[in-house]
């Protein structure tokens, strides 16, 4: 969930749509990995005759297709961010249906029952998730922003300048030293590990996906290895919906993900008057299966994978 006033980085890649393209070829940033866009071909023309035919049949629900996807599929990764939770139950029932494991990022964020998204009335849902086989990471606790990286005395600690969002500290800039941004990361997963008793992953991600380097060195120092999302895996939920409609990020994103792409969404925005997930989770995990996709949790993405075996995860 954001409550950041400043626009969030991934907002760069979606301009207010004044022509055709959504996004100038001279602003698109660089891809984060390198894997090639599906070619049409007959294998992957036949795996979506497949899917269509088979989601036809009665008796043949989604889940039985998904459980048959080939080992030959593109791989997807698609991550959740907290929020104010509203929508949690539905997404739950969606990946259910579809039979998609995903990644969640945790943080002690408010929520509409009054307790935070990690506290006691949301313990059962976060368990229940990791009896389906899903993974968890840390988001911070306090849903804590980083806003600049602060002057060290020689040989010293490095520090930081970090804004939580969420919690008593909320809205207060406060110095921390980079062993106190370590233990924020760890609080929310030591509260990930209890309620669902399921060790996290050493993996986290900064709110708004706010970082610097020396940010990124202070946590891998002490474990943790930071993840941010795809250009095209910006699915936009956190936006407004009068400039942004749910069919028209549908659109985008079902042309723009590639394979290898980290995709990013919550679990409830406060701001977005039309939310998003209602409208766009079902069909867009569908129209990506029929392109030849796959999901997968993060668990077993290649760039991640030598990180989380030599740390325990």
């Amino acid at each position: 969930m954001r409550r950041d006033s400043s626009p969030p980085e991934a907002l760069r890649a979606f301009p207010p749509e004044g022509g055709r393209r959504w996004w100038p070829a001279q602003l698109r940033p660089r891809r984060l990995l390198a894997w090639p866009a599906p070619r049409p071909s007959v294998l992957a023309r036949g795996r979506c005759a497949l899917f269509i035919l088979a989601t036809a049949v009665g008796g043949v629900g989604t889940s039985a297709v998904a459980q048959k996807v080939p080992e030959s599929c593109a791989p997807l990764y698609l991550t959740f961010d907290t929020g104010h939770m509203g929508v949690a139950p539905l997404i739950a029932e969606v990946l259910r249906r579809q039979d998609v494991r995903v990644t969640f990022f945790a943080a002690n964020e408010g929520t509409k029952e009054g307790d935070g998204s990690l506290g006691k009335h949301w313990a059962p849902w976060w368990k229940a998730r990791a009896a389906e086989g899903h993974e968890f990471a840390s988001h911070t606790w306090q849903h804590a922003y980083w806003r600049a990286d602060v002057a060290a005395a020689p040989g010293g600690e490095a520090r930081f300048r970090i804004q939580p969002s969420a919690g008593p500290q909320a809205g207060q800039r406060m110095t921390w030293t980079a062993r106190q941004y370590c233990e924020e990361i760890a609080l929310a997963g030591d509260r990930l590990a209890s309620i669902t008793g399921k060790k996290p992953l050493p993996l986290f991600r900064a709110p708004g996906g706010k970082t610097s380097p020396k940010l990124l060195a202070a946590a891998e120092g002490c474990g943790w290895r930071h993840v941010g999302w795809a250009p095209a895996g910006f699915l936009g939920d956190e936006l407004p919906s009068g400039e942004y409609p749910n069919d028209a990020l549908l659109k985008k994103a079902l042309r723009d993900i590639r394979g290898g792409d980290i995709l990013m969404a919550h679990l409830g925005i406060w701001s977005r008057q039309d939310p998003w997930a209602p409208a766009v989770l079902e069909p867009l995990i569908s129209g990506l299966k029929a392109r030849g996709f796959c999901f997968k949790t993060l668990r077993e993405h290649p760039q991640y994978q030598g990180w989380i075996a030599a740390h325990g995860g």
